[in-house]
Formats: structure tokens, C-alpha cells, sequence
């Protein structure tokens, strides 16, 4: 039995998953609100008493950085330990992974249901493969070949510093400028950045904030409002807004895809992709991923994939620890 964990800053998934050969059976889940709980032991807590099971290997993907096996999660300031994890849990150790390296193990295991095709491309057997993922944060890594199996690199790659590509992106960066000391491409690309892109462009137009957008806003998640009314045409700066954020999505895939040659794929997880796929499926985030110059047709050789499955980062971490045990 195996408990593994995707942990964010807004939810925390848990689950067991057992083993069929070389599949991975999940056999319990539950989601908790990460803000509810001071830190992951006391989640763990929650869910082995509500589920007892008999564990024999745990994982976990962090939204952060994973340092000595320990990690303090970027979007909500949890410190979690590997080794007070795996006291609490009775084991002689668990694996704590990146969440875009659990993400990226998960996609190994994608069936051909969990995912749709943005560029068919040709995929080069055992060639680095890589991942990117915009949901409250931005999250970038990839896998490469060692000879035997994949393997998943660690990366912050969202945090690297916003490159305008134009002028209005100049102007973009500009505005943001005035907000913050430094602007990364989690900025822009990620749900706080629809946001930024809807405040740059409304400070642009000529007319105000419809009444009903901002009575909309109050109610609930800003930028989940921009993006619905963006994608329904019904305010013409949430539609400037969810566009550019299409575009600069799409570019720093492809800029992801060229660092590390990822001619074996670039798979687009987290939770913003699916919930926009028609406006992905328009064009302008292929348009912006295979615009790179010289590098044009190589990019266009490489599959894009729109990963659908909510719990890739956990089937990821589940796979991991597997890995690690095998």
C-alpha cells in the first residue's frame, strides 16, 4: 500500500493506491483545503484516522523547492520534513519530490483518455520529455532518459524572470513593474496572472469596469471571473486578457521545450489548461510555443499534449515511490 500526496497551496490530495503488476490501483482519495490545517502532519493525521490502512511506502509532491528533504511550500509557508513525516507515518523513510516532478512522473502513466493532443508532431523514443503547469502557481520540469528509466528533474523554472517579446509585452512589464520589485513568469502565467493581465489591459481602455464584472469579481475568484467572461465574449478586456495569457502560456512552453530539447513531448498539466481547452485549441498558444526563430521547425516536430487527468501529480508521487523502492 502506498500513500502519496499532492500538496499546493490552495488543496492538499491524498490517497492509497495499491499495486496490479506494474499498475497503480487508487483505492481511496480525499482532497482538504490546504489554509484549514497548519501543516502537512496534521493533514496526514486527519486522513490516515479517517482511512487506516497499512502503509508501506509514502511520497509526496511539494509546491516547492525540495532542499535536504525538507521543503516550505511557496503559496502558503508549510514547512515539511521528510524525516518528521516518516515518524509520523511509522516508515523508515518517505520521498519528497517537486510537484512538477511528480506531475512529470504522472504523465508516464497517462492513458490515451487523459490526454489531448495540440500538436501531433513526432515524438523521438527516450528523448526528454518536458512539463509545464499553470494553476495558482507556475510549475515547469521534465524527465530524461538514464538508460533504465525516466527520471524527473527538479525545477523552479517558474520564477525566472518575465521576457517581453513586443512592444505591448514591454508595456506589460512596465505596468508590473509598479507593483513589484521583480516580475517572473509566474506573474503572468498563472491564475494571479490572469489578473495582472486583466488590470494591465483595463488601465489601457477607455471605458470602466462593467458594474456586473465587478460585482462578479467580489463574489467570487477574480481571475476565474476574467477567464469565464473572457472565454464567453462578454467584456472585451477579459477577452485582450485571455488571450495574451494564451499566448505567453504557448511561448514559454516552447521556451521550456528548448532548454531542455524536449523532442520527446511537452505535456501542459495543472488546473487552468482544461478548463480552457477551446481557447488552447484556437491557435495563438502553437502560434507563440513554435515561435523561436531558427528553432521554428524543430518545434514543430515536438507532440503537445493538454494533460486532462486532475490527479497526475498524484499518480506521479505514487509512482515515485514505487521507483524508489524498486
Amino acid at each position: 500500500m502506498i500513500l502519496a500526496g499532492d500538496i499546493g497551496g490552495t488543496k492538499t490530495n491524498l490517497a492509497y493506491f495499491s499495486t496490479d503488476g506494474d499498475r497503480l490501483v487508487l483505492s481511496t482519495f480525499k482532497s482538504y483545503m490546504s489554509r484549514e490545517f497548519g501543516s502537512l502532519n496534521e493533514v496526514i493525521d486527519r486522513f490516515t484516522h479517517e482511512h487506516p490502512a497499512s502503509i508501506h511506502h509514502a511520497a509526496f509532491g511539494i509546491a516547492g523547492p525540495i532542499v535536504d528533504a525538507t521543503s516550505k511550500l511557496t503559496n502558503l509557508g508549510w514547512n515539511v520534513d521528510a524525516r518528521d513525516v516518516a515518524s509520523l507515518l511509522r516508515l523508515d523513510s518517505v520521498g519528497l519530490l517537486n510537484d512538477l516532478e511528480a506531475t512529470s512522473y504522472g504523465v508516464l502513466r497517462l492513458g490515451e483518455g487523459e490526454k489531448i493532443i495540440l500538436q501531433e508532431g513526432t515524438p523521438q523514443p527516450r528523448a526528454a520529455i518536458a512539463v509545464i503547469a499553470a494553476g495558482t502557481g507556475l510549475g515547469e520540469g521534465g524527465l530524461v532518459w538514464d538508460g533504465k528509466r525516466y527520471r524527473s528533474l527538479p525545477s523552479e523554472g517558474g520564477h525566472t524572470d518575465f521576457g517581453p517579446r513586443n512592444e505591448l509585452e514591454m508595456n506589460l512589464l512596465r505596468f508590473l513593474l509598479t507593483k513589484y520589485d521583480r516580475v517572473s513568469h509566474e506573474r503572468v502565467v498563472a491564475g494571479p496572472g490572469v489578473f495582472n493581465l486583466y488590470a494591465f489591459f483595463r488601465n489601457r481602455a477607455q471605458y470602466p469596469e462593467p458594474t456586473w464584472l465587478t460585482a462578479q469579481m467580489k463574489q467570487g475568484d477574480p481571475s476565474a471571473v476574467i477567464s469565464t467572461a473572457g472565454s464567453e465574449g462578454k467584456d472585451p478586456v477579459c477577452v485582450q486578457a485571455l488571450d495574451l495569457f494564451v499566448s505567453l502560456y504557448g511561448a514559454e512552453a516552447g521556451n521550456l521545450a528548448l532548454k531542455i530539447l524536449a523532442t520527446g513531448g511537452v505535456y501542459v498539466g495543472g488546473g487552468i489548461a482544461p478548463k480552457m481547452l477551446r481557447k488552447m485549441q484556437e491557435g495563438s498558444f502553437l502560434e507563440s510555443f513554435v515561435n523561436k526563430g531558427r528553432y521554428t521547425d524543430l518545434l514543430k516536430r515536438i507532440p503537445v499534449y493538454v494533460v486532462l487527468n486532475d490527479r497526475t501529480a498524484l499518480m506521479g508521487a505514487a509512482h515515485y515511490a514505487l521507483v524508489m523502492n524498486d
